[in-house]
């Protein structure tokens, strides 16, 4: 039976705590006075804290956080959650630094409580399960051994409601692994909500995200619901966060907070019950020094980070993917699968796809296209492809480092396709990689008429 230790000061907090605890089927011991917290560690051994930062009517956090570093010093494994109050929030982050897990708001709810025990137990615990990732999903394909390791721990973490962080470059398939925890997850009959939020602009956020009601603003002709709302009991993948504005940010952090939100132009409190995915192409902990990102939002969307390796990373993994690409090809246009020369697969592993895998897959289709009458694909076949990749993006004429910020950039890129395709949406949009709905946003944010 796993043990949790209560360290408050508030009695009855305690008492809250430990009739909740064990109903949950915990062994639980509990102390009013912080000057016997390493004496009770020693005998009782926990295998979780739950630690108060405020001891006494000093509500600043810091008696909390010099506890906490000598319970590092005295027993760096055991698992602490924080309970802290807005007021200490900043501090609860520094005590993610010192090595807490977890931090809960108060006044906290009892499921999401119990929720965040069973997760740190589940991804911190010792003994906390073997390696079983056994895929059903056709896009995870893999062997090498940084894929491997990536597999491993989506295995370890899709079973828990752990916020998860997942980095790497772009076309690394990082809404794939969102996309594979829901499905291994006890949340995976309910929603699945992707919302990409370098796609919405400040003004839109919250309708976008929270909803609105009719006549929140001018033209909210009717009531709309939000992402969190359709994400209810589900998962919500906040896709490309560290492109979102500091304004929005603070919003986020609330609502990941609280656990609830407001619609916009209602003062109703919804509840929400979602477990969080986020994704960036960005360096964050980067973006956390120069401020240009909330140190507070990170934490709490960083519980795990998993960190998608390059394609080049990865080679031993190109001639699974390359015959993956072309068996769905041939599926898809019912023709005879072509085959791949072993010089054409050396070649094709040994190139640098800075698209990574959706690089990789946009040669190797188009090769397959326009070929579809050769029973066998050489080397040439895929450098004819490669080629028109490289000379097209030769002669995209970048400008110079600090002439136009990446806004500037994209603002006078979406003119001039608007302008190339007599201002049609749909091919615009496609011609962008944009689905409609994301040019739209930007078309919003950046005011283009």
């Amino acid at each position: 039976m796993n043990k949790i230790l209560v360290i408050d000061d508030d009695r009855t907090v305690c008492k809250s705590l430990d009739l909740l605890l064990r109903k949950s089927g915990y062994e639980v011991s509990t102390t009013s006075h912080p000057s016997d917290a390493l004496e009770l560690i020693e005998e009782f051994k926990p295998h979780l804290i739950l630690l108060d930062m405020n001891f006494t009517i000093d509500t600043s956090g810091r008696q909390g956080m010099k506890m906490l570093k000598r319970i590092m010093e005295h027993d760096p494994s055991v698992i602490v959650i924080l309970i802290t109050g807005w007021a200490t929030l900043q501090l609860a982050v520094e005590g993610m630094k010192s090595g807490a897990k977890d931090f809960l708001a108060k006044p906290w709810d009892n499921k999401h409580l119990l929720s965040s025990i069973s997760t740190a137990m589940s991804i911190y615990g010792s003994g906390s399960g073997n390696f079983s990732f056994e895929s059903s999903d056709d896009h995870i394909i893999g062997q090498s051994e940084s894929f491997h390791k990536v597999l491993e721990l989506v295995d370890r973490v899709s079973h828990t409601d752990a916020s998860v962080l997942i980095t790497g470059e772009s076309g690394t398939g990082k809404e794939i692994i969102a996309e594979a925890i829901h499905a291994r997850s006890a949340r995976n009959d309910n929603p699945f909500v992707k919302v990409n939020l370098g796609g919405i602009s400040t003004s839109l956020f919250e309708s976008e995200m929270f909803g609105h009601v009719k006549g929140a603003f001018t033209d909210a002709n009717s009531d709309r619901e939000g992402r969190f709302a359709k994400a209810h009991t589900g998962t919500i993948f906040l896709d490309e966060i560290g492109d979102l504005a500091h304004e929005s940010q603070v919003k986020l952090l609330r609502v990941l907070q609280e656990k609830s939100f407001e619609v916009l132009g209602s003062s109703k409190t919804i509840k929400t019950d979602v477990r969080v995915i986020s994704a960036t192409h960005r360096p964050l902990s980067e973006m956390v020094e120069d401020s240009s990102f909330r140190e507070d939002l990170f934490y709490r969307i960083n519980l795990i980070q998993i960190q998608l390796p390059s394609l080049s990373e990865r080679r031993e993994d190109i001639p699974l993917l390359v015959n993956h690409f072309v068996q769905s090809m041939s599926k898809a246009y019912d023709f005879d699968k072509p085959f791949i020369t072993d010089d054409a697969m050396r070649w094709l592993s040994d190139q640098t796809y800075s698209g990574n895998i959706r690089q990789l897959r946009n040669i190797v289709e188009r090769t397959v296209l326009l070929t579809q009458n050769k029973k066998d694909l050489g080397i040439r076949d895929f450098q004819d492809n490669m080629m028109m990749t490289k000379r097209r993006i030769e002669k995209i004429a970048l400008p110079n480092i600090g002439e136009m910020t990446l806004d500037e950039l994209e603002r006078s890129m979406i003119q001039k396709a608007l302008s190339f395709h007599d201002y049609s949406i749909s091919k615009t949009s496609r011609s962008l990689g944009l689905t409609r709905s994301s040019l739209y946003r930007r078309i919003e944010k950046y005011n283009i008429t």
